[in-house]
């Protein structure tokens, strides 16, 4: 070697060996998951990307209420467009006790193609192929028979449908629902045998000429609709753009990889500021070294490349390892995680150098960056102020007079006083891992307060909507009034549900006055909407639009929703005397024909967001909590191990002068213990604050509706005992570790 400071690196590996294996194994598995996470994520959107062309994906959709005529299919087709019949039904599924909906389709061979994930397409009228997702979910093997609206068959395979990588039984349903929801294909023969009269006379559409962004997409599909409105009634009109079951899993997907990266850099902030902290106490135990070194014509620029070379060493082997491990071990977790919230098709992983360069190169980066502006500052003095140890920056000549405290109160406060740039990096490392804590902590118990909540304040335990209006004969019924209309703005159009409720109602309990018009509490904290605003609600299908005051604010969690009595709604939409939308009831009506029912609302309709956000995200919950655990240790490891060896010298001088293991415990120890309280307490309070504006901005962007803040009361202490027993099992290896020290280490720098 050239130069001979290289040989030294060896010896102080071995010398600190258990810090640097720490941060290697953390480093490891952090770059492993993330580079891991990447691969198979970027992986999965370009097979996302790519299935729009190799599955012939529509451009929209749109169902009528009777089946569309040849003069119809003409001048739409004459719009640019060419039609495909894509008709399903939707029929019930049995299973131990509880009730799904299948959504079944032909096999389609043109438009919206089937991928094949596991077994076979069904070839006889008794078999059935299901979606992946919905099969897991619902423990459905391959070869099982399940029954579907009372008939048997058999499960010939697991398919993902293109047009449904995310499961929206509804395109204005807040959230997809994999468990009570799935769609699944019939051969033609048994297709054509179901009840004309229960048939969904759906149609997709492609352009003959594609448009050149979403912005001509809108104008085109909004043309395309006054067209289709006016040789049907229309039930729904889907545009591509606007398809939350094809669209929700590609911009989940991308989300997911900034958020991962960006927890990555700062995992890797922290460990290169706790390595420089590390290095500048290392010069200053070697101060005097250092001085003869630059005086015998050694460089600052050589001083620092020896001692940044560990860290950028110890970062390089593991980024290495970690993406070798990331291509091969965690891709496969990633991947298993994406298919176990979405109906992806088969994908094909990519090696991309992206992935490389994000957790190898901008890490290195970061670390040599971090590493070298902290110590090269401690470098730039004299050779002199080494030989001399004289390092401090301050021109104090004196300590700081602390007050009249007693001899170990006073003790303690020099102790954080002479550490306090490592007792900084603790507490941004503790905030840190508190909101990851925080929020892995928070989700299930928010999610199950979300629940309770709907079923605490759902108007009524069965909601009818109805096609058309028809009597029942069941004196628990009562009439409303209800229409969709839509809340624009600048992240998504949002569909608001407005209802006419009679004034007296025995279901809804808010009494609303003419002319008073209350919305629900979500609408009012997702768009900060307060009594005495107005907003403007659109039709969906016409120019028409209505401006609406806000008189109050009520509790009903479970969708974005207007309130406003009969008389007001009739008046406001012209709606005539005797018509109504459906019926509100506590008990299942028998007398009206299913023919004439659009849909029933249940709890089970109600809950779908928190049950599918508990199934697809709750193992990430408990991933962050392990992390954040794990991420909170290696702090206070490292750091309170930082504090003793700077301290060693201290320590070995006053067990010379008499004092016990457990009295030098007291003095540097309860110091550490006291600044870990103190962060702990001051990272739970900075980590609800940061909560509530990362869930906000999370909620608003990804969902449609809205889920309540909730931070469960336990949760609080919960995280502070967890903290502070972390750090307890950490303190025993420090109190194992200061009773090693020897008294004579104070002998080796007398000067």
């Amino acid at each position: 070697m050239k130069n001979p400071l290289w040989k030294r690196l060896p010896k102080e590996l071995a010398a600190d060996l258990g810090k640097y294996l720490v941060i290697f194994l953390f480093m490891v598995f952090s770059i492993g998951f993330v580079s891991g996470f990447l691969v198979a994520g970027e992986s999965m959107v370009a097979t996302y990307d790519e299935s729009f062309e190799k599955y012939h994906i529509e451009n929209g959709n749109f169902e009528y209420k009777e089946a569309a005529s040849k003069e119809a299919i003409q001048a739409i087709e004459a719009e640019g467009v060419k039609l495909y019949e894509n008709y399903f039904y939707e029929q019930t599924v049995e299973k131990d006790g509880k009730e799904s909906t299948l959504r079944i389709f032909k096999n389609r061979t043109e438009v919206d193609k089937v991928c094949l994930m596991k077994g076979e397409m069904p070839a006889d009228a008794d078999e059935i192929a299901i979606d992946r997702m919905y099969a897991m979910n619902n423990e459905i093997n391959v070869g099982d028979t399940i029954s579907v609206d009372g008939i048997d068959y058999k499960v010939s395979g697991y398919v993902a449908l293109s047009d449904y990588s995310a499961l929206f039984q509804s395109n204005s349903d807040m959230m997809f629902d994999s468990v009570l929801f799935g769609v699944a294909v019939v051969t033609d023969e048994r297709f054509n045998s179901f009840d004309l009269d229960f048939m969904h006379m759906s149609y997709a559409w492609t352009y003959d000429e594609e448009p050149k962004d979403k912005k001509e997409e809108k104008e085109v599909s909004d043309d395309l609709a006054k067209v289709i409105s006016q040789y049907g009634e229309l039930e729904t009109f889907v545009p591509r753009y606007a398809n939350q079951a094809i669209n929700f899993t590609g911009d989940d997907m991308g989300s997911d990889t900034v958020m991962v990266e960006t927890m990555l850099y700062i995992l890797i902030v922290i460990m290169g500021f706790i390595f420089a902290i590390t290095i500048n106490n290392t010069i200053v135990k070697e101060a005097g070294t250092i001085g003869t070194l630059r005086a015998s014509g050694y460089t600052r620029g050589e001083m620092l490349r020896h001692y940044i070379s560990l860290p950028i060493i110890v970062t390089l082997v593991a980024a290495l390892i970690g993406n070798i491990l990331g291509y091969t071990v965690f891709k496969d977790v990633a991947a298993d995680m994406y298919y176990g919230s979405y109906s992806l098709t088969t994908y094909v992983t990519r090696w991309n150098a992206d992935a490389f360069i994000k957790t190898t190169v901008i890490p290195i980066l970061l670390m040599l960056v971090i590493t070298a502006w902290m110590i090269n500052s401690k470098l730039k003095m004299s050779p002199l102020r080494f030989l001399r140890r004289d390092l401090s920056r301050s021109r104090r000549k004196k300590a700081i007079k602390l007050p009249h405290f007693r001899f170990f109160t006073r003790f303690r406060l020099r102790v954080i006083i002479q550490n306090f740039s490592s007792y900084v990096v603790l507490f941004v490392g503790v905030v840190f891992a508190i909101i990851m804590l925080l929020f892995g902590m928070m989700m299930s118990p928010l999610l199950k307060h979300y629940q309770d909540d709907i079923v605490d304040n759902m108007i009524a335990d069965y909601q009818y909507v109805l096609k058309m209006p028809v009597e029942t004969e069941n004196p628990d019924a009562e009439k409303y009034l209800v229409k969709s209309l839509l809340y624009k703005t600048d992240i998504r159009d949002e569909e608001i549900m407005v209802y006419g409720i009679k004034a007296d109602s025995k279901y809804y309990k808010e009494r609303l006055k003419d002319g008073e018009i209350l919305i629900s509490d979500g609408l009012s904290e997702k768009y900060k909407l307060e009594d005495g605003d107005t907003i403007k609600l659109e039709e969906e299908y016409t120019s028409d639009s209505y401006e609406i005051k806000v008189s109050g604010v009520c509790t009903y969690p479970a969708a974005l929703a207007v309130f406003m009595n009969e008389e007001t709604y009739r008046e406001m939409f012209d709606v005539e005397d005797g018509y109504f939308s459906g019926y509100f009831s506590d008990e299942k009506l028998t007398d009206i024909d299913e023919k004439l029912i659009a849909s029933i609302i249940t709890e089970d309709d109600l809950t779908k967001v928190s049950r599918q956000l508990d199934r697809s995200m709750g193992e990430m919950f408990y991933l962050f909590e392990a992390f954040a655990l794990i991420l909170f240790m290696l702090m206070v490891y490292l750091l309170t191990k930082l504090i003793i060896e700077k301290n060693t010298v201290s320590i070995s001088m006053v067990k010379i002068l008499g004092y016990e293991n457990k009295e030098i415990n007291k003095l540097y120890l309860s110091a550490t213990t006291l600044m870990m309280a103190v962060s702990v307490v001051l990272g739970i309070v900075i980590s609800q604050v940061a909560i509530v504006g990362i869930y906000y901005a999370m909620m608003r962007e990804a969902l449609s509706g809205w889920l309540t803040m909730y931070i469960a009361p336990y949760i609080y202490p919960a995280i502070f005992i967890l903290s502070m027993a972390a750090y307890g099992i950490i303190a025993v290896f420090q109190v194992r570790r200061i009773k090693r020290i020897p008294m004579d280490e104070a002998l080796k720098n007398v000067e």
